[in-house]
């Protein structure tokens, strides 16, 4: 019996450090690497068959999630069915949410399939589907988030290595606590900045090439600072990152996230950065120790915070709803 439903999620992610290199052709020739943890902030896909309750077209319809979710039906040959996104995080905000509701859909529309699919394979299939069907620019790392969950390192050449970060409830426990993110109010298309910043890679500037380089460099040391649970030198590292990532365009760094981050620092954060391709969306903060709620006063003066908790889990599946069996009667004689 064809079910009648299927809801899965996929979650967004926290881009620690690495953010640009992930994306070709630096990734493929200078090799690129990328540290960053998922969040508890998720992209949920609906399924429903065609002319089934509930699947006639959403309010939303036009909104970038549910072209998208278009978009991977059709991929998919899977015209019988409908997709809807919701989205638990901003638009536009730095997390990935993109990538997040990619994965989501792909799963779902595999899932309603019957297929078992593999986190690498559903990553690679869901920015295949950003790239080739809708022509946005991007890289990898989002969707590795997305599918897999937890803390990766991630190192892209002429393949991807995503490794999984193991870490204990104590760590856990402290990112949650020590990882401030707002929400500047300022959405921003990241893929006109990723094609300006590749641009530059491709025309050889040198302000760009050793920007990316530190980049690459600065999220290897980022691997190592989480696997020791040492968050005190993820906070510093971090820091060092923005330095490097500003620098590489005149339109990631805005006003307000350089105000933020001052703000922040001031307050007690170890280090700070703007998520994503910047030019707006969240901004993070690693507080020190003890300096959580000043850190979290600063940022919530200027923008909106965010209530973020690791996820451990990349995609998954929530609910399958089977349609209602009719009910046989019969009557005496």
């Amino acid at each position: 019996m064809a079910m009648a439903a299927l809801i899965a999620r996929a979650p967004a992610r926290l881009d620690f450090g690495g953010g640009w290199t992930d994306v070709p052709p630096y990734s493929e020739e200078r090799g690129g690497c990328v540290c960053n943890v998922a969040i508890e902030l998720h992209a949920v896909a609906t399924v429903r068959a065609r002319g089934s309750e509930g699947s006639s077209s959403p309010e939303n319809a036009d909104s970038p999630d549910n072209v998208l979710a278009l978009a991977a039906t059709r991929r998919s040959g899977m015209s019988h069915v409908q997709v809807h996104v919701d989205a638990e995080y901003p638009l536009g905000a730095g997390l990935g949410g993109s990538s997040a509701a990619g994965v989501a859909v792909l799963g779902a529309l595999a899932a309603w399939r019957g297929e078992d699919i593999k986190a690498d394979c559903l990553a690679e299939e869901s920015r295949r589907l950003e790239v080739e069907d809708l022509g946005i620019a991007g890289g990898r790392q989002d969707h590795y988030a997305a599918a897999m969950g937890g803390a990766l390192g991630l190192w892209f050449g002429g393949e991807v290595t995503a490794r999984r970060i193991p870490l204990p409830d104590d760590v856990v426990d402290a990112l949650n606590r020590r990882c401030i993110v707002a929400y500047t109010g300022q959405s921003r298309i990241s893929a006109n900045t990723i094609t300006a910043v590749m641009d530059g890679y491709r025309s050889r500037e040198q302000r760009v090439l050793g920007s990316l380089d530190r980049l690459r460099d600065l999220a290897g040391q980022m691997v190592t600072a989480l696997e020791a649970g040492d968050l005190d030198a993820l906070g510093r590292l971090v820091g060092e990152h923005w330095v490097h990532q500003r620098a590489l365009h005149p339109a990631i760094p805005t006003p307000l996230i350089d105000t933020v981050l001052a703000d922040a620092k001031s307050a007690g954060a170890l280090g700070g950065k703007a998520l994503g391709a910047s030019g707006g969306g969240c901004v993070l903060a690693i507080a020190a120790e003890g300096r959580e709620e000043d850190v979290r006063r600063a940022l919530s003066a200027h923008a909106q915070p965010l209530d973020i908790r690791v996820s451990r889990r990349g995609f998954h599946v929530v609910r399958r709803d089977e349609p209602a069996r009719p009910v046989v009667t019969t009557s005496g004689t």
